[in-house]
């Protein structure tokens, strides 16, 4: 597993103020792909793996189409892969014995996505969302007055309003990035904290919904200055799970 930023560096950030960005047409020039990763890279998610180490896929035919496609889950919660896990023991015993949850690097997914298709395999990474995430994301859009059937996939919080009527920035190092959270709760908790130092700015800010493949495709598109600038805020437990699990490593290499 490659190596993640420290939960200090990602979850200590400071609120700054609102721009004024707004996204373009995402429909230009790809980002480099060692840009991609670099933002794809921090973000743990989890695997299902068999004994050998290889994820755990199931075939499917979709309609139309007599070939068959492996598709491997990619979860975004562990508690969500642990509970496939949980769930398969009472129908596959003996497959169930064999496998365990993985975490992983977003960015190595990415990559290995990428090498599967430019080598014609028939092997597909499916991104499985936080339920309790889609139905947060489902009644925002409901809200906003938007059809939530059309919403699919993975999704992502930002914040936008303020003066200018721009998205939420935090500061990071030299530079100010825009956040987009997997959980709601770790963005309203942000804008709650920064509502009470600048009630002015932040009380008619409002909570937007994308969804992370459709982000994803677009660093690999555009080249577009927003999307240079935001980076992924994961859930807090995957992050505190890994960072567990590092100093559990370092503990037993002592």
């Amino acid at each position: 597993m490659k190596s993640l930023i420290p939960l200090s560096t990602v979850l200590g950030v400071v609120v700054s103020s609102l721009i004024g960005l707004s996204p373009k047409d995402m429909s230009a020039l790809a980002l480099p792909e060692q840009e991609v990763l670099q933002k794809l890279t921090p973000i743990p998610v989890f695997t299902i793996t068999d004994k050998n180490g290889s994820p755990l896929v199931a075939s499917i035919t979709r309609e139309g189409n007599e070939v068959n496609s492996s598709v491997a889950g990619v979860f975004i919660s562990k508690s969500d892969a642990d509970a496939f896990v949980n769930k398969l023991k009472g129908e596959n015993p003996n497959l169930a014995s064999t496998v365990k949850v993985v975490p992983v690097s977003l960015g190595e997914v990415y990559e290995k996505s990428q090498s599967i298709q430019q080598n014609g395999q028939k092997l597909e990474f499916a991104y499985v969302p936080i339920k309790r995430q889609v139905e947060s994301a489902k009644a925002l859009l409901e809200q906003n007055g938007q059809d939530v059937n059309k919403f699919s996939g993975v999704p992502l919080f930002m914040a936008k309003g303020g003066p200018d009527n721009g998205y939420l920035t935090i500061q990071r190092g030299e530079q100010q990035v825009i956040p987009m959270f997997f959980n709601k709760e770790d963005l309203q908790r942000m804008l709650d904290r920064a509502q009470t130092q600048q009630p002015d700015v932040f009380s008619s800010v409002e909570i937007e919904v994308v969804n992370l493949e459709g982000v994803i495709n677009a660093l690999k598109n555009d080249d577009d200055p927003f999307l240079e600038k935001i980076i992924f805020i994961p859930p807090r437990e995957s992050l505190e799970f890994v960072q567990q699990l590092k100093g559990s490593s370092n503990s037993g290499n002592q």
